[in-house]
């Protein structure tokens, strides 16, 4: 193992770290300061907004910028500065504005690394599926070790977790390497008529399907959680359900570039990732028991996986290698951005509402998800990049 996959491997699994325990328990953080399901949907929303407003804005100054790791190291700052604002603060207004900065500024981290990443492997420097893998594998152990602790300690022990993971993010960005532009013309602009062009062709349907699935977790994100403590589950056996989607994407990830799943078009996967979803939460919203959950949480492999893998192929065989990180943001900004800060707000009313039934309304976006990966699909070819530079 070189030392450039020895320090992705570092930001992956500090980033993962952080967001192992952030995801799965900061809903629960913000009950225990009495917060109510429905500020949590719009606090979680507010997140997402950020992701949306920030992400395509850091990803052009990557594409633009003369040193790659230069931007994830300004936002994994951002984000621990804003994060560590948590802890004095009790009110939801200022909890959806910290919200808004560290939500963008931590997630939007994700894209930019990606497209580095995906650049240093394509220059044949490091495995991109394995290293993306250990981030996913730091998840579950943070998982289980934020569960633990929220079990023994309380609540208040999540944004303490958060704050350290993010810590540790800032340490390794500093360690990544340098990341120089992908060619000479990296940094001139981008032809918005004809990428406006693509948009309305295959990486429209693909931008859509990526979204709408991706979106489709936003109750599973913010309150699956708690849905799952009101049937009995404890913070254990949560974390186990969370562990269990988790380990099956280091799989799915793993094996990603390989035999059938190797040989898969982005519309498959995006299709497959449509028709798991559909299946998944359809199911869950009819609170199944326990031995039936953990079965629909092997489904993970399809709803994010999948869909992850099938966008960033796309991104791969029909983007200009210097706008990588652009189209990669632009997909994080709708599918974390846009589709989850509606579905966080949906989920709010529909949790407080249903509780684990409403599961249900993710049906919705998996939907209109799976409509656009069968368009993607029926698109005869994609064009090449010299055709949309």
């Amino acid at each position: 193992m070189n030392a450039n996959t020895l320090r992705f491997s570092a930001y992956f699994g500090a980033f993962y770290l952080t967001l192992g325990a952030f995801l799965p328990y900061f809903p629960v953080w913000l009950e225990g300061r009495g917060i109510s399901a429905e500020w949590i949907g719009w606090i979680g929303a507010a997140g997402y907004a950020g992701r949306f407003l920030i992400s395509p804005i850091a990803a052009r100054w990557s594409d633009k910028a003369r040193l790659q790791r230069h931007p994830i190291r300004a936002m994994a700052l951002t984000a621990l500065v804003a994060f560590a604002m948590h802890l004095p603060t009790s009110s939801p207004w200022p909890l959806l504005v910290l919200a808004f900065f560290a939500s963008a500024c931590f997630f939007g981290q994700i894209p930019l690394a990606d497209a580095f990443a995906m650049r240093e492997s394509r220059a044949g420097k490091i495995p991109f599926g394995p290293v993306r893998a250990f981030g996913s594998a730091v998840f579950v152990i943070a998982n289980f070790t934020a569960g633990a602790l929220l079990d023994l300690t309380g609540s208040e022990s999540v944004i303490v977790f958060v704050v350290t993971g993010a810590a540790f993010v800032v340490v390794s960005a500093f360690t990544l390497p340098d990341g120089e532009p992908a060619d000479a013309e990296a940094g001139q602009k981008i032809d918005w008529v004809q990428f406006g062009r693509l948009v309305r062709g295959p990486l429209g349907w693909a931008l859509l399907a990526s979204a709408c699935i991706q979106g489709g977790h936003g109750f599973y994100y913010y309150f699956s959680t708690l849905a799952w403590e009101a049937q009995g589950h404890s913070k254990l056996i949560i974390g186990a359900l969370w562990a269990t989607g988790v380990m099956i994407e280091i799989a799915f990830l793993w094996w990603s570039g390989k035999g059938v799943l190797g040989r898969m078009s982005p519309a498959q996967l995006l299709g497959i990732g449509a028709l798991g979803s559909l299946l998944r939460w359809g199911l869950t919203a009819l609170g199944p028991p326990l031995p039936f959950l953990f079965m629909l949480q092997l489904l993970h492999a399809l709803t994010y996986a999948a869909t992850y893998i099938g966008f960033l192929r796309f991104a791969i065989e029909a983007i200009p290698q210097r706008h990588t990180a652009t189209v990669q943001a632009i997909n994080s900004a709708l599918s974390g951005g846009v589709v989850m800060a509606l579905a966080s707000v949906a989920s709010g009313y529909a949790f407080a509402w249903a509780g684990a039934g409403g599961f249900v309304i993710m049906l919705v976006p998996a939907a209109i998800g799976l409509v656009a990966a069968i368009a993607l699909h029926r698109v005869s070819a994609l064009p090449s990049g010299k055709e949309i530079d």
